[in-house]
């Protein structure tokens, strides 16, 4: 029997429900689960700020938590080598993650790419909680 592996991707500074909504459904879309935590350097790149935690504490926070999942910390430039190399068959993406849905279906035709539902992101949502 072929095992459905999932990916998603995320910073999951100071993991909260709204976090761990995303990663229960994720669980949801396969059998196998690959988290991948957004390294510091492009946490500053993309969010303009440095986390809160650091990329080795927010990778321990997550594989305490799903012990189950394979939770690793991706790549610092190029961003699709862990879709190469893991090969998923569906990656679920945060209803908020800033990734180009389009340009991923084309980039990798095989893999089904779907964007996930918020679970109350006017409470659960990392940028309200810092304030």
């Amino acid at each position: 029997m072929n095992k459905t592996k999932v990916m998603g991707f995320g910073t999951f500074d100071g993991l909260h429900p709204g976090h761990r909504f995303f990663l229960s459904e994720l669980k949801k879309l396969g059998d196998e689960v690959i988290v991948m935590v957004a390294r510091d350097v492009n946490v500053i790149r993309f969010k303009g700020r440095s986390p809160t935690h650091n990329e080795n504490d927010r990778l321990l926070a997550v594989q305490n938590e799903y012990l189950r999942y394979k939770v690793m910390l991706g790549e610092t430039k190029d961003f699709y080598k862990c879709i190469r190399d893991h090969k998923p068959h569906v990656i679920g993406l945060g209803y908020d993650q800033k990734a180009d849905t389009e340009h991923l279906k084309k980039e990798f035709p095989e893999i089904k790419v779907i964007r996930l539902t918020a679970y109350q992101p006017d409470k659960y949502k990392s940028s309200l909680l810092r304030s």
